[in-house]
């Protein structure tokens, strides 16, 4: 079987010395290549640069991107080959566009002047006490992985923060439908740490409970290839 896993955080640059990023380390998706690996399967891992990665194997291959344009391109070639996705990067929800001095926006008379502008320095001034950053919203990757295969098998991840249980199964219930998911892993940023990493696997019909990321790479595992031997 091939499998596609997306691991790491995407970084999004300001300027060339300067970027917007988050603090995902890699260590699920890795361990889910190696339980993949060790089951004989065949793992691409696309994954950025810093993010914790498997050891070598003649089964795997890594592709190494930076931000959400590198992925988009990387993985849409990628998903029309592999027979599952398993999407686990923490990709930016926004890129930075523009950054402006606080003067130039309270001089300004309407906004939207800044949108089409683009940062030309190597390096923004630092003189300046107050900076404004205009952002826009990525491309939402995981919504076009149908589109690109409607055959591949996927399975999404889906982070919040100091929700309740409902609303965290509830939101993870919702991205199941919209990108045809056969799984979505729900996770609240509250209960993940170096030595735990409570999370759901919320199927159409049922809810797993995992507590660690041994264990929910095991319950992937179980599940591609229990429903791959059908």
């Amino acid at each position: 079987m091939k499998l596609l896993i997306t691991s790491g955080g995407t970084s999004e640059k300001i300027d060339q010395v300067r970027s917007i990023t988050n603090h995902s380390t890699g260590k699920l998706g890795a361990l889910i290549a190696e339980s993949f690996l060790a089951r004989g399967d065949q793992v691409t891992l696309v994954t950025t640069q810093s993010a914790v990665k498997p050891a070598s194997h003649p089964n795997l291959t890594i592709q190494i991107i930076k931000n959400v344009q590198d992925l988009l391109e990387t993985m849409q070639p990628l998903v029309k080959t592999h027979d599952v996705l398993i999407h686990s990067m923490a990709v930016s929800d926004y890129t930075p566009i523009y950054m402006a001095g606080f003067d130039q926006i309270t001089a300004s008379q309407d906004l939207t002047e800044f949108l089409n502008k683009t940062n030309v320095q190597g390096k923004i001034s630092s003189q300046d006490d107050y900076q404004v950053l205009f952002l826009k919203q990525t491309p939402k990757i995981i919504s076009q992985v149908k589109k690109w295969n409607p055959n591949i098998r996927l399975i999404g991840f889906k982070l919040l923060v100091e929700v309740s249980k409902e609303k965290l199964l509830a939101v993870a219930r919702a991205s199941l439908v919209k990108n045809q998911a056969e799984i979505i892993v729900a996770n609240d940023l509250d209960h993940i740490s170096n030595h735990q990493h409570h999370a759901y696997l919320v199927k159409q019909d049922s809810v797993i409970e995992a507590t660690t990321k041994e264990e929910i790479a095991q319950l992937l595992l179980t599940h591609i290839h229990a429903k791959d031997n059908l």
